[in-house]
């Protein structure tokens, strides 16, 4: 039986007897916050789990293998509510999906997947139009004239055509095959889950497998797909936490990772650019094009940009999940939210934490009279609260004013 090293997301540090082979492998992928030789304790290995949770199987020749499994902090439930919601804040919560009596994350996304595709297919595979491109003997759609002259120096046949077809072979179906395939192949997957996933399967079972190594294909959501979107964002989410590796020494890594600090960002930002978007202006989530130097050569790139309609930056925000100190807020949070201040011309900025380290506070800067805020959200609360809280942190940033701290001590003063 492969034995289950069992860690929770900025946990402490617990010692295991492992390998020196798989306590290197786990040291050297670095999805740990700590992992190295325990020195008290001869053969074993310490490790700590950072802000990834999720589940990871390292197997070495001769049949050897390791399970770590790190859990999240905050509930299940609450995890897959946030992803959902910076997937598709308008149609997550209509979608909903009961996690039944799975309370750890791998087998309650695996059972989240497997209801949401099955809910996409219950009318059939969506069809649509694929471009395809092939040589041909017949002319068909459009000639490639580039790749004619390229491959063929002047040959009249085959012809390089690109034409558009119509059936099952689309994006869509390609995404929730290569998630059902991935999850098949994940370790933890209950029985009862895993049967209904090989049933997925089957009713896909003409669609083209992804690629390994290759970016899974691009879809866009229109009305035509609208059946598929819950399953498509959470198929997203599979492909883009899985990892397969092979590692020195023959060994073999093969396990699904959330970075939670992605999982909270994409979550405040999405929360705040629909709780903004009644007041008119636009949001920018991940801002480019903002430099801190006149010759545009040090980039910065702040989560959230909310601009008036004057087409004015009015709003600075990033979201910070886990605050790297015991207590209180680091410093370093506060110099890079003042560089955004400053580069973007704002009077104001804001740190948005996961609530556990201190409550809000803010800071005026010595003779520059910036104000630099930090809030806390608790992440630990029923959906509508949470996004009632969201709103209530937007109409404060709105009105600037009221949050204006009286008093507030300079950066630096005793």
């Amino acid at each position: 039986m492969t034995p289950v090293l069992s860690l929770v997301e900025h946990g402490p540090a617990r010692s295991f007897p492992l390998s020196g082979a798989v306590g290197r492998a786990l040291a050297a992928e670095k999805f740990l916050e700590e992992a190295g030789p325990d020195p008290y304790e001869t053969g074993a290995w310490r490790l700590r789990a950072g802000s990834k949770v999720g589940a990871v199987v390292i197997a070495a020749p001769g049949g050897e293998s390791v399970t770590v499994r790190i859990t999240p902090k905050v509930p299940v439930a609450r995890l897959f509510f946030l992803i959902g919601y910076s997937s598709d804040p308008r149609g997550w919560r209509n979608g909903s999906v009961d996690l039944a009596e799975h309370d750890e994350l791998l087998p309650a996304l695996a059972h989240l997947v497997e209801r949401q595709i099955d809910r996409a297919l219950r009318q059939g595979l969506l069809q649509g139009y694929r471009t395809t491109d092939e040589s041909a003997h017949v002319v068909r759609g459009r000639l490639r004239e580039a790749e004619q002259i390229r491959r063929r120096f002047g040959m009249p046949l085959p012809v390089e055509v690109t034409f558009d077809e119509f059936g099952t072979e689309i994006a869509e179906n390609r995404l929730l095959h290569g998630a059902v395939d991935r999850l098949l192949r994940l370790p933890g997957v209950p029985g009862a889950v895993r049967a209904r996933l090989t049933h997925q399967r089957s009713r896909l079972a003409h669609i083209t497998p992804l690629i390994p190594g290759q970016a899974p294909p691009a879809w866009r959501p229109t009305r035509l797909n609208a059946r598929y979107h819950a399953a498509l964002h959470l198929a997203e989410a599979v492909l883009k936490g899985s990892m397969t590796e092979h590692l020195p020494g023959r060994l073999r890594m093969d396990g699904f990772l959330f970075d939670m600090n992605g999982v909270y960002e994409d979550f405040v930002c999405k929360a705040l650019q629909e709780a903004m978007r009644t007041h008119g202006g636009r949001s920018t989530l991940q801002a480019q094009n903002i430099h801190m130097d006149e010759r545009d050569s040090i980039r910065l790139r702040p989560d959230f940009v909310w601009y008036g309609d004057s087409g004015r930056p009015m709003i600075v925000a990033d979201a910070k999940y886990k605050a790297r100190r015991k207590r209180g807020f680091p410093n370093e949070d506060l110099y890079q939210m003042l560089a955004y201040c400053t580069a973007l011309g704002l009077p104001e900025g804001h740190l948005v934490y996961a609530k556990g380290n201190a409550p809000h506070t803010s800071h005026r800067v010595r003779h520059a009279g910036t104000i630099l805020h930090q809030h806390a959200i608790e992440l630990d609360q029923q959906p509508t609260e949470l996004l009632a809280e969201m709103g209530a942190l937007a109409r404060r940033m709105l009105h600037g004013s009221a949050m204006s701290p009286q008093g507030g001590h300079p950066l630096g003063a005793p």
